[in-house]
C-alpha cells in the first residue's frame, strides 16, 4: 500500500536499506541509485550558461576576453566537488543538525550588514569580500530557511496548531526581514513563494493561506512606501505597473531602457537566432547585467526560440526530477527539502525570465545554473547534492 505524508504520496518501506556506501546486507552500492537524469541535466544547463557568459564577456574582436568564462568553469568544478560531496552524506544528517545550518546562515545574514564587514555593491549591502572572491550570503540563506523549515516541521509531524504555524512563520520572516535590510527585494520575493509553497504542503489550510497573503500584500505596501527601498529598486516596480506611460525619473527612464535592450534583444531573435557570438545587442554590451541577470536574452537573440525553448525544457527536466525525489523521499524531512529546493529554482527561473520579456519586475534575480555568479552557482549545486542524497536514499 501506498502512504499519504503531507498531501504527497509515497511508496511503502523497502526491505533493504541504504547506508553509507553500499546497502545493508551487500546491496547494490549506494552510487547505483544515483539519479543521472537529473545529472546530465543540471551538467548539460551550467556548462550552456558558460558558453553563452562567454559569448557575452569576450569583446567583439580578438583577442578576446576568457576571464569571465575561466572564472565560471572554475566555480563549475568546485560546483561538482560540492554536489558530489553533498549527496554522499546522508541527508538526514541535516535533520539533525538544522539548527546550526540555519543559525549559521542567519548569522552570515546579520554580519553582512555590519558596515566594514560587510560589502555594498549597487546600493545593497550583500556581499563578503574574500580576496579576489565575493560571497552572497543571501544565496546561502535561502537554502538555509529551507533545511531549518523542513527540519523544524518533520518534528511536527503534521500536527500543525497555531503555535507551531507561527514558529515556522518566525523562522522564515527572520531572513526574509534580514534581507530586506540589504536591500534585496528579489531575494526576499523569491523566499516568500518558497515560503507559502512549504506551509501548504506542510498542512496549512488555504484559508490560513489567503490571510498570510493578504498579510504580505499589506506588508509590501508598507515597505514601498516606507523608504527602505532604493529609488532604482522603487522605479522597477512602478515601471513594471507603468510600461506604456512615459518615465518620471532618471531611475526610472534607466530602467525603462534596459527593459526595452531586453525585450529587443530576445525579439530579434526570431525562430533559429542571429547566431552564436552574433548578437547585435548582446554582442555589442547593449543589454545592461547581460551576463548575470539577463543571460536570457543572449539565449533569446543568439539562439532564437529553438534555444531558449531547449534551455527551458532542460531546466524543466531538472524540476521533475526534483518532483520525482520529493515524492519517493522516505521521510517528511526530504520530502520537504527537495520541495523547497524545486520551488526556489521554479520560482527564479519564472522571475529572471519573465523580468527579460515584461511579464514580471525587475529584482536582480539570477537564472538558475546559468548566470554568472559563484554564489548562486555554489548554492545550486549544494542543493542538487541534497536532492541527490535523498533520492539515492530512497530505500532506507
Amino acid at each position: 500500500m501506498t502512504s499519504t505524508r503531507y498531501g504527497v504520496r509515497t511508496p511503502p518501506p523497502r526491505s533493504a536499506p541504504v547506508g553509507g556506501g553500499r546497502s545493508r546486507g551487500g546491496g547494490v552500492p549506494l552510487w547505483r541509485h544515483i539519479d543521472w537524469v537529473l545529472v546530465g541535466a543540471v551538467a548539460l544547463v551550467t556548462s550552456f550558461g558558460a558558453l553563452m557568459v562567454y559569448s557575452v564577456t569576450r569583446g567583439p574582436v580578438p583577442p578576446y576576453d576568457t576571464s569571465f568564462v575561466k572564472r565560471v568553469i572554475m566555480f563549475m568544478v568546485i560546483g561538482a566537488v560540492l554536489m558530489a560531496a553533498t549527496a554522499m552524506v546522508d541527508y538526514r544528517r541535516l535533520r539533525d543538525y538544522w539548527p546550526f545550518i540555519y543559525g549559521g546562515s542567519v548569522l552570515m545574514l546579520v554580519l553582512v550588514l555590519i558596515p566594514g564587514v560587510g560589502e555594498s555593491r549597487s546600493g545593497t549591502q550583500g556581499w563578503f569580500q574574500l580576496g579576489p572572491f565575493q560571497l552572497q550570503p543571501s544565496e546561502m540563506a535561502k537554502l538555509g530557511m529551507i533545511i531549518g523549515f523542513a527540519g523544524l516541521a518533520s518534528q511536527f509531524r503534521g500536527d500543525l496548531d497555531n503555535p507551531r504555524i507561527l514558529m515556522l512563520l518566525g523562522l522564515c520572516g527572520l531572513p526574509m526581514g534580514l534581507v530586506m535590510l540589504q536591500p534585496d527585494l528579489g531575494t526576499t520575493l523569491v523566499s516568500v513563494a518558497v515560503a507559502f509553497a512549504l506551509l501548504l504542503v506542510a498542512g496549512v489550510r488555504p484559508r490560513l493561506l489567503g490571510v498570510l497573503a493578504l498579510g504580505a500584500v499589506v506588508v509590501t505596501t508598507l515597505v514601498l512606501t516606507s523608504g527602505v527601498l532604493k529609488e532604482y529598486q522603487v522605479a522597477r516596480l512602478t515601471t513594471y505597473v507603468r510600461q506604456d506611460q512615459e518615465a518620471t525619473s532618471e531611475k526610472d527612464e534607466e530602467t525603462r531602457y534596459n527593459l526595452e535592450q531586453a525585450k529587443l534583444a530576445i525579439g530579434s531573435g526570431g525562430f533559429t537566432g542571429q547566431g552564436l557570438f552574433r548578437g547585435t545587442q548582446t554582442n555589442n554590451a547593449f543589454v545592461p547585467e547581460q551576463r548575470t541577470d539577463f543571460i536570457f536574452t543572449a539565449v533569446g537573440e543568439q539562439l532564437g526560440f529553438l534555444g531558449a525553448a531547449g534551455l527551458l525544457t532542460a531546466l524543466g527536466v531538472i524540476v521533475w526530477r526534483i518532483w520525482r525525489t520529493a515524492q519517493l523521499a522516505r521521510d517528511d524531512f526530504g520530502m520537504l527539502l527537495c520541495t523547497g529546493i524545486m520551488v526556489m529554482i521554479v520560482i527564479q527561473s519564472f522571475e529572471n525570465i519573465g523580468m527579460t520579456v515584461g511579464i514580471m519586475p525587475i529584482t536582480g534575480i539570477p537564472l538558475p545554473f546559468m548566470s554568472y555568479g559563484g554564489s548562486a552557482l555554489l548554492t545550486m549545486c549544494i542543493s542538487i547534492g541534497m536532492v541527490l542524497s535523498v533520492h539515492m536514499r530512497r530505500f532506507s
